[in-house]
């Protein structure tokens, strides 16, 4: 190349960069994302499933994605609504709250619906949602959308009873909570009920379940340029494309990965008014 005249040299160097990938940015030129992941599972949970995507992710797209990682999903909540993150995966509800309070725009999701359950012991006598008035049920936080938001709304509003929740920070406390014996039933969502051990789901029975919404999205902060918002999409999506792609996907439960978009998916659910139910964390 170091014959050519400089035009074809800039030229070419300019085909260069755009074949390294649709929206790919400058390696010299990278810049640092965070991104934020709703703590539905325990911290190294986590960080093993969403490290390796990301590193992929940032291959592709030429920029750093950081992972961030909160003490429980009210910190998580405060620093999302606050527009800490510059990426973020999210509960449905929550990111009707992020709409509303940041402008965060959802990119993908799974295709798959999300549906809350209330688990009991398996060997538990209960079979009816009524003969739960009065006792305590474990939530992950107030404002988990399936597991514990929906589902004290449906409680309250459809089948007219009064529980005692407890809120014990992950999807996983809650199951173990209830097989332990310490709640009487338990909130949570089928994606993470289906992620348990074998032998946690053979201990629990679906007592009752919400209807099906769309699931958590991976969103961006409008701050994020635009042109890089489409990069990450694409390169997410084109990670269905080989198998490698498809196990990082199915490692963050979103294994049948679609578009998403804002008005179809998500401002469906302002229509419940749930908003009543919400419990907003101080700042830590």
């Amino acid at each position: 190349m170091a014959r050519l005249s400089r035009p074809r040299r800039s030229a070419l160097q300019a085909l260069g960069c755009t074949l390294v990938g649709w929206g790919a940015l400058s390696r010299a030129d990278q810049p640092t994302y965070t991104v934020a992941v709703v703590p539905q599972f325990p911290a190294a949970d986590i960080h093993r499933d969403w490290v390796p995507l990301l590193e992929r992710l940032g291959k592709v797209v030429g920029a750093s994605f950081k992972l961030q990682i909160h003490a429980g999903i009210p910190r998580f909540e405060s620093d999302v609504l606050a527009g800490g993150p510059d990426f973020v995966y999210l509960n449905p509800y929550h990111q009707v709250m992020a709409a509303r309070a940041q402008g965060y725009v959802p990119l993908v999701r799974e295709r798959k619906p999300l549906t809350g359950i209330l688990v009991v012991r398996r060997d538990d006598p209960i079979r009816s949602v009524q003969e739960l008035a009065g006792k305590e049920v474990a939530f992950p936080a107030p404002n988990a959308f399936g597991a514990s938001l929906w589902m004290r709304a449906l409680l309250a509003e459809r089948e007219k009873i009064n529980i005692s929740p407890v809120y014990v920070q992950t999807h996983s406390n809650v199951y173990r909570q209830v097989i332990r014996g310490k709640s009487a039933a338990g909130g949570g969502v089928n994606h993470t009920l289906e992620q348990e051990r074998e032998e946690v789901r053979a201990d629990l029975r679906v007592l009752l379940e919400t209807p099906g919404a769309a699931p958590h999205p991976f969103s961006a902060h409008p701050r994020v340029p635009a042109a890089v918002q489409k990069a990450v999409a694409d390169a997410l999506m084109g990670l269905l494309a080989d198998a490698p792609g498809q196990a990082l996907l199915k490692g963050v439960e979103m294994p049948n990965l679609v578009r998403a978009d804002y008005g179809r998916d998500y401002q469906p659910l302002e229509a419940y008014r749930l908003d009543k139910y919400v419990v907003l964390a101080k700042a830590p």
